[in-house]
């Protein structure tokens, strides 16, 4: 198959999942292959708690995944990266961990090497105040350290596992069947509409409907979904004609469109095309062509971590030692906590008082402190 051919059979399983959580496997599976890995998976992670699941997987070995939310997600040395990676960028671990200090770490020895796995490409697809979602494509030691033409496959399709992840989690993993997909519509909270070859609306779930109401955002003429605003109406039908055309029409472009409603808030539109692949059941009936998801957009403000790092442009090894001086105190015990040597606790040391300026960890503490209260923001 050819590349340009591969790429649309994965976006199409990758569309396919977004309204059939069962074919999730199938796609993460498609992904793998894709970028050059042995087994992928979807991770939810809840940064306060510092606890998560594992949503959907292919390749890998199911026993293994408890192990990591009950104790190694406090070894892992990407575990701070997760809190402050930019969305929708490709990242490998070994691009941000040295790895002498990767292999000498206990998560290295007791978890990642037992796996066979030797390095990862991963991307942030979804993040908020307490949660992060992540895919991972796991690579395994004869394959090498991931390159740059692995981490450049996966974002080819970063916007498309984006949009599916958006998709799914507003239709709430529920099941997409033709038949009950009207009361599945209802029963969400994102704004839905099923669209024609034509741009007309066929069916509007209850939030749908009142959006058009409230005429805030969008609004109802001619029997088709518009976009207040002009400019913002032309670049919705022009998605909306892309989506039309289905997963070959999409190829590796995204179909979503920013709007700005009457009160100045944000909102942003994704359009899902139902013409290919598993997704013709849900439209079949319906005689649609597109599913538009219409909601406001979430804009959260970086956690702390997330400001410091940008701040003092630390590394997420040097802010998982600075996060672990606050909380457990000395060199020894960070070393203990994090798995890793004193000498390369020290290390990372040095660089911190160096870049923010500091000369003992009281110092450490206290910054974090500072960053922490009420007055600072």
């Amino acid at each position: 198959m050819r590349e340009g051919e591969q790429v649309l059979s994965l976006v199409g399983n990758i569309y396919d999942a977004a309204l059939d959580p069962a074919l999730w496997p199938r796609a993460l599976e498609k992904t793998a292959e894709f970028v050059g890995g042995a087994a992928a998976g979807l991770f939810a992670r809840d940064v306060a708690r510092k606890t998560g699941n594992v949503c959907h997987a292919a390749g890998t070995d199911p026993s293994y995944g408890p192990p990591y939310f009950e104790t190694y997600i406090h070894l892992d040395p990407l575990g701070t990266a997760y809190q402050v990676l930019d969305v929708g960028n490709v990242y490998s671990s070994s691009t941000l961990v040295p790895r002498p200090e990767f292999i000498e770490s206990r998560f290295y020895q007791e978890w990642v090497r037992p796996q066979g796995w030797a390095d990862k490409v991963f991307v942030t697809l979804e993040k908020s105040g307490t949660s992060r979602a992540h895919l991972s494509v796991f690579r395994r030691e004869r394959d090498s350290l991931a390159d740059e033409d692995a981490r450049g496959r996966l974002q080819i399709v970063v916007p498309h596992l984006r949009r599916a992840v958006l998709v799914g989690k507003a239709m709430d993993q529920k099941s997409a069947e033709a038949a009950a997909f009207a009361d599945t519509l209802d029963g969400i909270s994102a704004g839905m509409f099923l669209v024609d070859a034509g741009g007309r609306m066929v069916h509007a779930n209850a939030s749908g409907r009142a959006m058009l109401d409230e005429r805030c955002v969008l609004r109802a003429g001619g029997g088709k979904v518009a976009a207040i605003g002009d400019d913002a109406d032309r670049e919705f039908n022009h998605v909306l004609a892309l989506a039309g055309g289905g997963d070959a029409a999409v190829g590796a472009k995204g179909i979503s469109v920013p709007l700005k409603g009457r009160d100045g808030e944000n909102y942003v539109a994704h359009m899902l095309p139902l013409t290919s692949g598993a997704r013709r059941r849900a439209g079949t009936s319906y005689a649609a062509v597109a599913a538009l998801f219409v909601r406001k957009a979430e804009l959260d403000a970086p956690s702390t971590p997330e400001a410091i790092a940008r701040l003092y442009k630390l590394t997420p090894t040097e802010l998982r030692v600075l996060l672990a001086v606050v909380q457990v105190g000395g060199v020894p015990e960070v070393a203990d906590e994090l798995g890793i040597g004193e000498a390369t606790v020290k290390t990372h040391l040095h660089r911190l008082f160096g870049k923010t300026d500091t000369k003992r960890q009281s110092d450490l503490v206290k910054l974090v402190a500072g960053f922490a209260s009420p007055l600072v923001h």
